[in-house]
Formats: structure tokens, sequence, C-alpha cells
């Protein structure tokens, strides 16, 4: 006998959290099935954009990730190590949002705000350590077996990341490529706003034949690094080498204690479809992006909005098909021009070794950040509110 639900999303992060408790104070049945055994706490994304923070504040979500996390009103790209840079000043979107900054907050300290928030909707049901293995659809009702149950519902949500059993369950293709590099994220409590001279709390950093990127968050910065040219991804992330990547940053800075390491590979992918049926995939299901930039799981964040929105509606009885149809209308283009496209230029250009083209980049940089009008159409859309408006206005 299958256990019924009128949604069941799996996935219990980021994506698939906000979506429960979305569709949960709607007083929507909703089953989270998680493989895991509790919320991960690896090193994972750490930016949220200013529309973020404006659409979780209503959940109180804002509110609890801003007493944890840590404002940053700027942030920059910087020629290392002469400090030349050009600095953005979020405060030109005051107009914008009601968040006119970027906020530092581990991805894991807003699943468990998200997560507390979902234990006090007596509709929603949370299970831990139960993977999704399989999938199939009969007419109006999807039943997902998982853990060694099954479970049923009106609609599904795949918010199960990359590897996603949703998305290969309905046969959907994620199309892209991998880049050559491996980032190794590294957190120390090295204090490098202290030896940085105009450092942001987010900055991008080109060093002499290389790059690294500081991301300040309470107590600790994160750091990430690069192999050197002829050295493997095992070799950097031995502790001499590491040593070495990060006193090219300081290079008087003695012993820098590192707390924790992870390498990762970064991916530029996109899903073939959104939906199948009554089967939609959200997150880094659907599409997956350089973190330069730090728009994948903001855009996750933003698909689980739209598509519940719409899911509300169609469980109410206010939408038809072709409303849930929007859905991908609506976010697919978005995640493939806005979100995966900027974090590859963004990407690119962090990847750029010519020290005279650095510099015409710089340059041309500092010339938008000096331009009110120039600089606030920069941020309009690399904090994601252009991509969110352009959804919003198709059809």
């Amino acid at each position: 006998m299958s256990e019924r639900a009128q949604v069941v999303i799996a996935g219990a992060g980021p994506v698939g959290l906000t979506a429960a408790l979305l569709l949960g104070s709607t007083g929507i049945a909703v089953t989270v099935l998680e493989a895991e055994a509790a919320i991960s706490e690896e090193l994972r994304a750490s930016t949220f954009h200013p529309p973020t923070l404006d659409i979780m504040a209503p959940y109180g979500i804002t509110q609890r990730m801003l007493e944890a996390g840590l404002i940053c009103p700027t942030w920059q790209i910087r020629l290392h190590p002469s400090g030349e840079r050009a600095v953005f000043d979020l405060s030109v979107l005051k107009d914008d949002t009601e968040h006119p900054y970027r906020l530092q907050c581990e991805q894991a300290k807003y699943c468990a705000f998200v997560l507390d928030a979902v234990k006090k909707l007596p509709n929603v049901t949370v299970l831990f350590s139960t993977p999704v293995t399989g999938l199939e659809q009969d007419g109006d009702t999807v039943r997902v077996q998982a853990g060694g149950r099954t479970f049923s519902a009106d609609y599904v949500i795949g918010a199960d990341g990359a590897r996603s059993a949703v998305r290969r369950a309905i046969g959907v293709e994620l199309s892209g490529d991998i880049y050559p590099e491996t980032t190794i994220l590294a957190t120390t409590l090295y204090p490098f706003h202290d030896k940085l001279e105009g450092l942001s709390n987010v900055s991008y950093c080109w060093k002499p034949e290389g790059t690294f990127s500081l991301l300040r968050l309470p107590g600790v910065w994160r750091v990430s690094l690069y192999a050197r040219e002829g050295q493997t991804t095992e070799q950097a992330l031995e502790d001499d080498a590491q040593q070495s990547l990060l006193h090219d940053i300081v290079p008087d800075a003695g012993r820098i204690e590192v707390l924790e390491t992870r390498p990762y590979r970064i991916h530029r992918r996109l899903a073939s479809a959104y939906r199948k049926g009554h089967v939609f995939l959200a997150g880094d299901a659907a599409h997956l992006n350089s973190p330069s930039g730090g728009m994948g799981m903001n855009g996750g964040i933003h698909d689980a909005f739209n598509l519940c929105e719409k899911l509300i509606a169609a469980i109410q009885g206010g939408a038809d098909d072709s409303t849930l149809d929007g859905y991908e209308r609506q976010r697919r283009p978005i995640a493939e021009e806005e979100i995966i496209q900027q974090a590859h230029r963004n990407r690119t250009r962090m990847q750029e070794r010519d020290p005279a083209r650095r510099r015409a980049m710089l340059e041309d940089l500092q010339r938008t950040t000096g331009d009110p009008v120039k600089l606030k159409a920069y941020l309009l859309k690399s904090s994601m509110i252009d991509g969110l408006r352009r959804a919003a206005a198709t059809a």
C-alpha cells in the first residue's frame, strides 16, 4: 500500500526544503524524501543574492540568516598583489530590492532554518535516509519508490541534485560539459581582511599566472584555490602545496591553518526538459553551472518559487496544464541564458592569464563601477533581479 501526499519532493537540500515550506505553508500535504541521514554539512554554496533574501523574508528565514551570516555591501574584482580593483556597490539597488547587498551564510545553515520552519507544519513530512530508487506515472498519479516504501502523489519535484534519481527515472538528459580545472575550497580563520587593503567580503582575484577567490563568513574565510600548471589536484591538496598557494595571497603569513578542504569539479549542464507529466525538476537536478558569481543555489531557490506558485494554483483548482508548462517556459531559458552563461562569463574572465587583457578587463569594469547607470544595469543582472523580471514577463 502506498503512502499518499499531494506533492512528493526528492531532496532535502535548499531547493527541496524551500519548496516544502512554500507548499506546506498553504496547507498542501507534502512528503520530502532525502537520501542522506541529515542535512549535509559539506562546504557548499554561501552567497545569497538580494532577490533570494526578498522572497524568503515573509517566512522568517531571511531574518535568521541575517543574524547568522555576514552582510556584504560590496564585492570586487581585484589584481593581486597590486590591489587595483573594481568595487561593485550594491546600494545602488535600494529601489529594486529590500536587501541591497549580498549575504554570506552557509548553505547548511539556510537548510537548517528552513527545516525548522517546515517541521512546524503538520502537513509536511521529511524523511531522511530514504533514497529514491524508482518512479512511475499512471494518469494523474505518480508513484515513487524510496527506502523500500512506495509513495504516491499528484505531483513530484526532483530537487535531488546533480545525480538526480528522479531525472534519470523520467529519462531526461543533462547535456553540457565539465570545465578542465578543479577548484580547491579551503576554510581558514586567517584574517585576510587585515592583510589586504580595501578587501571586500566577496573578492575575485587575479594573481600572476593564476586566480583565487576570497569569500568571508562570520569568523572565517573561504578561499578558492587552483593547482599550479603541471600540478595534479592530489598534489595541490597536500599540506605544503596548499600553504604555497595560500602564501601567494599573503607571502609573509607564516603557517596558515586550514580547517576544511574540499575539491570539486565545475560543470556547465542543462536538462533537456524541466517537466515530464506530473514530474518536475528544479535546482541542480535541472541545471549546473560554475559557482563564480554565486548563482546556482539562488537559481534553484528561484525555481522552487516559480514552480510552487503554479503547483499551488493547480492543486487549489486555479490553473490548467498550460500554466504548469509555464514553469519550463519561464525558468529554463533563464538557467540557460542568465545563470549558466553569466557564470561562464564570470569564470572565463577570471581564467584569463594575459596581463594586458586582464588590465583591459579591469579598466572596463572600473568604468562600469564609475558610471551609475551602467553599474545599476550590471548589478541588476549579476544579482539575478533581471532574470526574475524576465521570467515573470514571459507568457
